[in-house]
């Protein structure tokens, strides 16, 4: 049967290469609505190419001419706007599987529309359970929907673990994230201080947007998938760790108690695991390449206890850090983080203050215990409302 699919942030690189996906299938799935942030030119185009039922924009005004456009060539796609139109189309009865690729908090609604809705819920976002943490978890249980990592590391960690979830605290030994190393890997740590957004955001594997190569730069992307795989996973944060692989070939490892391991490999190609979750528990040609052997010269791989390393991405142990601090304290570093990560990149903040910026959030926001999405949002708005403070006492200073 023909699944119906919604994307959220369908103009971005996870929503571009999920739409590659889907059209290669067009037998397989349909797609019932698309949304983006503001990108109406793109947003147009694939709504000629795609006729949704839905396209969702978050500006009144961009979402008028998105209408207006696509009234004049016929098509009847309808136009929705804002965050409530986002929670319509991700839990509309007509849909099948939810791809949540929107960046940041933003996404965070949404994602949870679509979890009690009971979807699948193709998870692209990582701040809905950095942010939600158990909130979000609750609200995939009650709704029993079916929720499939779409991040390369955590779908390697999925396909290479039991089928049978209730033998993964028992039989798994640990999990290991790979990580690339970012732009700097080999970089001077004491030449950081002078990093530019340019340089921050040429990833040497992946092609990303620009937040999420910042993050990658900085390590804390890294970060972010630690505490998603502690609740994706469940288990507790001393069985997860990180290395480095700089030629991302090895997407994670997972290490049973009898000392063996299965890894997940495959070229840096999302289409992968996107493919992967689209079409769970099958699988289904996604338009990526497959590896050739013949030409890996060598799979190698780093410790982050590496002194030099340890200069270079100090922000990676806050994962560790706020897995063990009071509830609601991985939604403030995220919050800090997408702070700083903007001031970086609009060039209010150097390269090496995002990670200052998120250890003195943590330290001078201490939040209360969340319940509920209002609750969530209170401690995001409050720790941006914080991180922000913290910058402009940093630039009265200067």
């Amino acid at each position: 049967m023909t699944q119906n699919i919604t994307i959220l942030g369908s103009t971005g690189s996870i929503g571009q290469s999920t739409l590659d996906v889907v059209s290669r299938h067009p037998e397989r799935f349909a797609v019932f609505a698309l949304s983006a942030k503001d990108n109406v030119d793109k947003l147009l185009a694939q709504c000629q190419a795609f006729e949704p039922v839905y396209a969702v924009l978050m500006d009144s005004a961009k979402a008028q001419a998105l209408a207006q456009a696509l009234n004049k060539q016929g098509l009847r796609t309808e136009v929705l706007c804002g965050p409530q139109a986002l929670d319509q189309v991700a839990s509309d009865s007509a849909v099948d599987v939810v791809m949540a690729a929107i960046v940041g908090a933003a996404g965070l609604s949404s994602c949870l529309a679509a979890a009690r809705a009971g979807k699948r819920l193709l998870l692209a976002n990582k701040e809905a359970l950095v942010v939600g943490a158990r909130v979000f978890m609750d609200a995939v249980q009650e709704g029993k929907a079916s929720l499939l990592p779409i991040d390369s590391e955590h779908s390697a960690v999925f396909q290479s673990l039991p089928e049978d979830q209730s033998t993964w605290s028992t039989r798994v030994q640990k999990i290991i994230l790979t990580a690339s190393g970012g732009p700097f890997r080999t970089r001077d740590p004491d030449t950081l201080h002078s990093v530019t957004v340019e340089e921050a955001c040429a990833h040497p594997t992946w092609v990303m947007g620009r937040k999420i190569s910042v993050d990658s730069a900085t390590m804390m992307n890294k970060a972010l998938e630690v505490i998603e795989a502690h609740y994706l996973f469940g288990l507790p944060p001393e069985k997860l760790e990180v290395v480095i692989h700089p030629q991302s070939v090895i997407h994670s490892m997972v290490e049973y108690v009898d000392a063996s391991v299965v890894a997940q490999l495959g070229t840096p190609d999302m289409r992968v695991p996107i493919a992967y979750g689209l079409s769970w528990p099958d699988r289904i040609a996604s338009g990526a390449k497959a590896i050739n052997f013949s030409t890996l010269s060598a799979l190698s791989f780093e410790s982050f206890e590496d002194r030099d390393h340890l200069r270079r991405y100090p922000g990676l142990a806050l994962a560790w850090h706020v897995l063990q601090a009071p509830s609601g304290s991985t939604a403030v570093l995220n919050a800090a983080n997408e702070v700083g990560v903007g001031a970086f990149l609009s060039g209010e903040i150097g390269f090496l203050q995002i990670h200052h910026l998120n250890t003195e959030t943590l330290g001078a926001f201490a939040p209360a215990v969340a319940h509920t999405l209002d609750d969530l949002i209170a401690i995001d708005h409050e720790a941006r409302r914080v991180a922000q403070q913290i910058i402009a006492r940093w630039g009265s200073r200067s």
